[in-house]
């Protein structure tokens, strides 16, 4: 079902620190940042060879990622995102399955595609996100 590593995310405390980080030390292709406001991050995607590196960002008190940095000040990994051929498909083979998927209706992510995320408890301890290629 899971097709290519898209990207791994890494929910970040400073934004501007770890592009320099990535773009000035890693020398690595560093994107603009984008604001997502359904999904309340600012993301930057760091071009790799094989993937991508996600580095989010909250984007307002209620983003999501808040409480995360909360809990972890420093940062730190967030999430993998897998691709899938047909996300519709994925997601009924999923539940079929028993596996919770966090908001079955897919919402269009970064790249402009449908993803949905599976819950962590279901994925071994890691949110788990699955974009339409």
């Amino acid at each position: 079902m899971i097709g290519r590593l898209n990207h791994v995310a890494i929910a970040v405390a400073d934004l501007q620190q770890a592009m320099d980080t990535y773009r000035n030390i890693l020398g690595a292709q560093v994107d603009p940042p984008q604001d997502l406001p359904e999904f309340g991050v600012t993301v930057v995607f760091v071009r790799l060879p094989n993937s991508n590196v996600e580095l989010l960002h909250p984007l307002g008190e209620a983003s999501p990622i808040a409480p995360f940095l909360a809990r972890n000040p420093a940062g730190g990994l967030h999430h993998l995102c897998y691709e899938v051929e047909d996300i519709a498909a994925a997601v009924a083979t999923l539940q079929a399955q028993g596996i919770k998927v966090l908001d079955p209706t897919p919402k269009i992510g970064a790249h402009g595609k449908p993803v949905v995320f599976l819950h962590p408890k279901a994925m071994g301890g890691v949110l788990v996100e699955l974009e339409q290629a």
